[in-house]
């Protein structure tokens, strides 16, 4: 386990330490090809940080109007008919458009019904498999300058439902 720690600790340097060098042996100019790649970089935080502020500011104002505990409630009658717990439906939701906000309530639900629940095992899967989805478009589609979506987001809200169709299915075979 210390020879992975130490590995690891290293990693990083030596890896800069070898594109240095090996940009010297080519004879390239490396400090200017540095400050290149800081300088578009820079173009490219420029471009997206109207769209990650826009996210932000969205999510932050659907969480605090209440608008995600509205159709939490909504779809509390489907209780016994959908195939997954309630109680995930917020963390999926909120998943799609903000990470930290996820995590944040991820560790609501441990403290409501515990790590080793079976809501609590359904979280987690449900975490690791799907994807931010709006903030991962807003980011790469505005990156490349695309505009229009198409399919793009119809197939990612699918898959986060297959994904957390599929996570309480699996924790269901794990945790009975």
């Amino acid at each position: 386990m210390k020879l992975v720690s130490y590995l690891s600790m290293f990693l990083i340097p030596l890896v800069i330490f070898y594109i240095i060098v090996y940009a010297l042996l080519m004879k390239k100019p490396v400090f200017e090809l540095f400050l290149k790649g800081a300088k578009q970089g820079l173009i490219t935080v420029a471009e997206i940080a109207p769209s990650i502020i826009g996210l932000l500011v969205a999510v932050g104002i659907f969480r605090s109007s209440g608008a995600l505990d509205l159709i939490c409630k909504g779809l509390a009658s489907l209780k016994g008919i959908l195939p997954f717990p309630i109680e995930v439906i917020p963390l999926a939701i909120l998943k799609m458009f903000s990470s930290s906000g996820a995590n944040a309530l991820l560790f609501d639900i441990y403290r409501s019904y515990g790590t080793d629940s079976y809501i609590g095992f359904t979280a987690s899967l449900l975490l690791c498999c799907t994807e931010t989805l709006f903030y991962t478009i807003s980011i790469y589609f505005t990156s490349v300058q695309i505009k229009k979506t198409r399919w793009v987001i119809p197939a990612g809200i699918f898959l986060a439902l297959v994904s957390l169709i599929l996570s309480a299915w699996v924790a269901q075979v794990f945790i009975s």
